[in-house]
């Protein structure tokens, strides 16, 4: 066998040797059982469409993702998203936290930050419109005042 073929070979078996190691699966089997507050169905389906599948405890798996090293980026991109928020236990924060999630999510929306261009690229229906931000933006709104009104 020649060098090229070697390493070739190598290659392959390392290809192949990567498959065996899948990364966790972000699949709770969680059911929402109702919100201290309430979510409109519009700015549900948004949320589940757009932000779900990293900030939440289930998501949604395309086929890509059992081949490694795709499965592990997608793995690390949920892991963080859930880090920084996660809409299954959004109302167990602490209020403090809350608020500052609720202006995060304004924020990063009206900067074009969230959904990651990375992720609305390979999933274009996750692309938010200019309407479907103005429900988010008022939604988050209205919820940080009402969370930083019951304070007072």
């Amino acid at each position: 066998m020649t060098r090229r073929r070697k390493i070739v070979f190598a290659i392959c078996i390392i290809l192949i040797g990567i498959q065996l190691i899948q990364p966790i699966r972000n699949l709770s089997g969680q059911v929402e059982t109702g919100n201290a507050i309430h979510i409109p169905i519009t700015v549900e389906r948004i949320l589940q469409r757009s932000c779900y599948d990293c900030h939440s405890n289930n998501t949604h798996y395309p086929f890509y993702t059992y081949i490694q090293p795709i499965g592990w980026l997608m793995n690390y991109h949920i892991q963080n998203g859930k880090s920084e928020l996660n809409f299954n236990e959004f109302w167990s924060y602490t209020q403090r936290r809350q608020e500052s999630k609720l202006k995060a999510i304004i924020s990063q929306i009206q900067d074009n930050q969230m959904p990651l261009s990375l992720y609305t690229l390979i999933h274009p229906n996750a692309k938010l419109t200019s309407e479907e931000k103005g429900i988010i933006i008022n939604w988050a709104s209205n919820i940080k005042d009402s969370i930083s009104n019951f304070d007072n």
